[in-house]
């Protein structure tokens, strides 16, 4: 299911009083014909606690996951699943405040397409 930058739920406006980020998400860039692939690994976190912002040839990507499996009465042994804010910012080569950026949430998995101006024109 593709989502363009006016109806995602994961362009939301840009938090002022910013949280400093706990964890990074890992991230995989693939070079397409089409343009760029940003695939991110954000198993855990819900489309409406993602925010994703352009500036120049940067993309930044931030939110925040919770642990909602918890349940009352458990109480923790051991833990290796980063919670709480999150924030990666990505730099391409090319100029992403003209380009079209369309959003896929895929089991667990944040996929942005990148395709700049100039590469869409040629099409």
């Amino acid at each position: 299911m593709r989502k363009s930058r006016a109806r995602s739920p994961f362009f939301l406006p840009a938090i002022e009083a910013r949280t400093p980020a706990v964890w990074q998400p890992q991230v995989d860039i693939y070079h397409a014909r089409e343009g760029w692939v940003v695939k991110m690994d954000l198993a855990g976190v819900r489309p409406q606690d993602v925010s994703i912002t352009v500036r120049g040839s940067q993309l930044r990507v931030s939110g925040v996951r919770h642990d909602r499996i918890v349940e009352e009465g458990w109480s923790h042994y051991a833990m290796e699943i980063a919670y709480n804010h999150f924030e990666r910012t990505i730099e391409l080569p090319c100029d992403l405040e003209r380009a079209r950026i369309t959003v896929e949430d895929r089991e667990g998995m944040l996929l942005l397409r990148v395709t700049a101006r100039e590469e869409a024109d040629h099409v």
